[in-house]
C-alpha cells in the first residue's frame, strides 16, 4: 500500500498573485510556494497518494514529464521536514 499525505492541522495558507504563503503556527515559519506548489498544497486539504497528485498534476496543467514522481517526493519531502504535511491515517 502506497503512504497518503496529508495538510497538518497547524497551518494556514493564503494565496496572492498565483504565489502562495503557508503559516506553519506551531512552528511559526512562513513557507513560500509558487502556483503549482499552492496546487499541490490544495489537494493535500484531503489524503493523497503521490500517484494521484502526480494524475492531478498533469489534468490540470497537461504536462507530460517524466520525473514527476521524483520531483513530487522532493516535494512532499520538504513539506514534511518543514512539518506542513504528514502521513495520513
Amino acid at each position: 500500500m502506497k503512504p497518503l499525505y496529508v495538510q497538518t492541522s497547524n497551518c494556514e495558507a493564503v494565496e496572492l498573485d498565483g504565489e502562495w504563503i503557508i503559516l506553519n503556527t506551531d512552528e511559526f515559519t512562513v513557507t513560500k510556494l509558487n502556483e503549482m506548489g499552492g496546487f499541490c498544497w490544495s489537494l493535500l486539504s484531503q489524503s493523497q497518494s503521490i500517484f494521484s497528485m502526480i494524475e492531478a498534476i498533469h489534468d490540470h496543467y497537461e504536462l507530460d514529464d517524466n520525473k514527476a514522481e521524483q520531483d513530487m517526493e522532493a516535494f512532499l519531502a520538504d513539506m514534511m521536514k518543514y512539518g506542513l504535511v504528514q502521513n495520513a491515517v
